[in-house]
């Protein structure tokens, strides 16, 4: 079987060989969130998973993304949305996350408020300092694996400093105001984002196996929010004094009307149907990866402060595109999707050779219990056969000859590299794409070391991959 699916790789890799180039000048800095760590507004939060704002430039500039309607169906943080904008490209992004979503409410609230006043009301709510006096208090809403996430002087501190924002006259500020208290929850919690699931520290009495975690300062509440208080201030104080003011997220574009930028909160899967044919001029988008990494734990306290309780978190992980162990088979997407492209993405998946081969493998090892945990076979079926429905549902919405760009990871299990970049570039072609490029960036990353201990060190392409939708008759109608 092994042997198989290598001769599989090495005859999909044959087929896209002219399209796969390294492109040099796609650092890893440059494609992941890191880029954005020092730019105005988004250094706000830490959103480890999106890409930066000067990739979204770049890869506007090669497409030609100029003009029309753009649409991210995996939103995150707006990157892309607030990026195109600047460009006068109107946007629509789907998120299931709210916290996420919260993300790109806040950026658009901020961005359209008078900036002045804004910054006397900040300034003089950072100076009175009320959460630290007396008073009545909004308890932080746990959730069961958020509980005891903070010092209790923290905590005690963080339900006065969200009662003060509740009973504020100005909704804008008191929106922006609860979004500098969400973004500093990690740095004041015991806790630490760490992909799959959330790491804690030993000073919270959770800790899990002989192996101590010391994440080292723990930030006392009122230093954290007094210093994105500020770093908001500088921000909003570098907007205003730019000639021509801008929104807050760096422009290289001058004198250009800032366009639409309109959010939906929900699964891709379910709203992409509800779109016309042709709406779109493009597509930038970054999914998540096939990695197991569950987003509603590593923000469960973000969650959990915008009042999503335990029913909630456990819908959301299973609406997720599947990507985590936890996801079972959507059994109601029959349903939400049109029957014609159903059934042409489950031909689709089924003829892709390489992937069946790996399911099958996976398949055999978790009933000779070899793999580390027995739902991986299943992630990766739930995974790229959704990712298969998205292209499909992708490929109806957007106009012909558009730019459909995506920023994914290739993975690895058992010891098999699993071609991501090509498997979902075979979907492509089939929703009717060509395939433009496959640009791989020249540092990959290396496999776990649990895998490495294993199967030895073996470097995974990261790829941004550039496809156009082929030219066909599109009906202009919704569903069907």
């Amino acid at each position: 079987m092994l042997e198989a699916i290598r001769q599989a790789e090495v005859t999909l890799t044959a087929k896209y060989h002219d399209f796969l180039t390294i492109n040099r000048d796609l650092g890893r800095q440059l494609v992941s969130f890191q880029a954005n760590k020092q730019t105005a507004g988004n250094r706000w939060f830490k959103y480890k998973e999106g890409f930066s704002v000067p990739l979204i430039h770049y890869v506007c500039e090669y497409t030609g993304i100029s003009s029309g309607k753009l649409l991210e169906p995996f939103a995150g943080a707006g990157t892309a949305l607030f990026a195109v904008s600047e460009r006068g490209v109107d946007a629509t992004g789907i998120e299931l996350l709210p916290s996420s979503a919260e993300i790109i409410r806040v950026r658009q609230t901020v961005r359209e408020a008078e900036v002045t006043p804004l910054i006397s009301a900040l300034r003089a709510f950072a100076s009175n300092r009320t959460w630290e006096q007396g008073g009545n208090s909004d308890p932080f809403p746990h959730i069961r694996i958020t509980q005891g996430a903070f010092p209790t002087e923290t905590e005690t501190l963080l339900g006065r400093f969200r009662h003060e924002t509740r009973v504020l006259d100005n909704p804008v500020l008191a929106q922006l105001l609860r979004f500098v208290a969400l973004c500093v929850l990690e740095s004041v919690s015991y806790t630490r984002k760490d992909g799959q699931y959330l790491r804690w520290d030993y000073r919270s009495g959770r800790t899990i196996g002989a192996k101590l975690f010391n994440k080292g300062s723990i930030v006392p509440f009122s230093d954290a929010v007094l210093g994105k208080l500020y770093e908001v201030i500088e921000d909003l104080q570098y907007v205003q004094a730019k000639p021509i003011p801008k929104d807050l997220f760096t422009s290289l574009i001058t004198d250009c009307p800032q366009g639409q930028i309109e959010i939906q909160e929900g699964s891709c899967l379910h709203l992409l149907p509800q779109f016309c044919a042709g709406e779109f001029d493009s597509i930038i988008t970054s999914p998540p990866y096939a990695n197991r990494y569950d987003y509603t734990r590593t923000y469960a306290l973000e969650l959990a402060m915008l009042g999503v309780g335990e029913e909630a978190i456990r819908q959301l992980r299973q609406a997720m595109l599947s990507c985590t162990v936890e996801n079972r088979e959507k059994e109601d997407l029959s349903q939400a999707i049109p029957t014609e492209i159903w059934e042409k993405a489950r031909t689709a998946f089924e003829a892709q050779d390489m992937l069946q081969k790996i399911l099958a493998y996976l398949e055999d090892c978790r009933n000779e219990k070899t793999l580390n945990n027995t739902g991986i076979p299943r992630m990766l079926r739930g995974y790229f056969w959704e990712m298969c429905l998205v292209l499909f549902l992708c490929a109806r919405v957007l106009k012909p000859h558009s730019p459909f760009v995506m920023v994914n990871d290739n993975v690895r299990y058992q010891g098999i590299h699993i071609p991501v970049d090509l498997i979902l570039s075979d979907f492509a072609q089939a929703a009717g794409f060509s395939v433009e490029k496959i640009w791989v960036l020249p540092t990959g990353k290396g496999n776990s070391s649990q895998q490495m201990g294993l199967h030895g060190r073996e470097e995974i392409r990261k790829c941004v991959y550039v496809w156009r939708r082929k030219a066909d008759s599109i009906t202009d109608s919704k569903g069907q």
